[in-house]
């Protein structure tokens, strides 16, 4: 089964007084990379947070949201900034004794001021609100997995379309194949009587020269591994497991023997079928890059 690194996944929840909104987002990235926003409440619980996010998702980047709202009727602690206060007395102080000036301080001032009068509210209890905290994690996990396996889906239905066509083109290699070394005798045979009809062809010769072509061309161990890689692919891709980095590599060395084969063989119909497949392999890395 294929996953997209890519999805979305949210979740809500409101038991008691404290409400809770999780956003989680992921995208391709080569390893896995955790970012957690939370509110200032909750950043005791960020380890235990993380590990399950952690123990979920394999690859890719991950961010998740998190808001937290307590709608309980808890007082608020007002607080004089007293250090700020006393720092803004000194300077005011300076400022008249540098100007000359008895300008007394109005205390209408101070509550222009930002953060001279701290809002506090009661803390939550952490250990009481975490079950319902870890549910919509949970949640909004699952809502994310379910966006990325019908990704997948999409994807493994587009890659076992695009492998079926380099298997179909691979058999009209092994077809063509067959009749290259048959059709270059031919021509060298026709070349040759071309060049000197008075002179009979020395047949021993004509056929180490065949003999040489066939060997310096011959493909069969680029087709045999090439054929392998394929139903390795299509295994691969029916694996429960995170297999992006295995599918890389087996197209990597998909396109290397394809590169092989079109080296090899002296014949523009496997060169122009070559030039295909490997135009199948260029679209799958680019689709490759987004499987965890």
């Amino acid at each position: 089964m294929l996953r997209s690194m890519t999805g979305y996944g949210r979740a809500e929840s409101l038991k008691g007084t404290v409400e809770f909104i999780v956003e989680i987002r992921s995208g391709n990235n080569r390893y896995r990379e955790i970012i957690l926003r939370l509110p200032q409440g909750l950043q005791q619980l960020e380890d235990r947070i993380r590990s399950i996010v952690f123990s979920r998702l394999k690859r890719g980047r991950i961010e998740a949201f998190i808001q937290m709202k307590d709608n309980s009727d808890k007082g608020l602690n007002l607080e004089l900034n007293r250090p700020l206060v006393k720092a803004y007395v000194n300077v005011f102080n300076e400022l008249n004794k540098e100007l000359g000036c008895q300008q007394s301080i109005d205390l209408s001032f101070f509550y222009q001021l930002k953060d001279t009068i701290i809002v506090k509210q009661d803390s939550v209890d952490l250990e009481k609100i975490w079950p319902d905290l870890k549910d919509v994690v949970d949640k909004a996990l699952l809502s994310l997995d379910a966006m990325r396996i019908n990704e997948g889906t999409a994807l493994e239905k587009d890659f076992l379309e695009r492998l079926n066509r380099i298997g179909r083109h691979i058999n009209e290699i092994i077809n063509r194949a067959k009749v290259t070394v048959e059709d270059y005798r031919n021509k060298l045979r026709q070349r040759i009587q071309e060049l000197i009809e008075s002179i009979e062809i020395n047949e021993d010769r004509l056929m180490q020269e065949v003999a040489f072509m066939s060997e310096r061309s011959d493909i069969t161990e680029e087709l045999i591994r090439v054929e392998s890689h394929l139903g390795q692919f299509k295994k691969y891709m029916a694996q429960d497991d995170v297999i992006g980095r295995r599918l890389d590599f087996l197209l990597q060395e998909l396109n290397r023997e394809v590169n092989t084969i079109g080296s090899k063989a002296a014949d523009s119909f496997i060169s122009q079928i070559v030039v295909e497949i490997k135009a199948e392999l260029e679209k799958l890395r680019e689709q490759i890059q987004n499987v965890e």
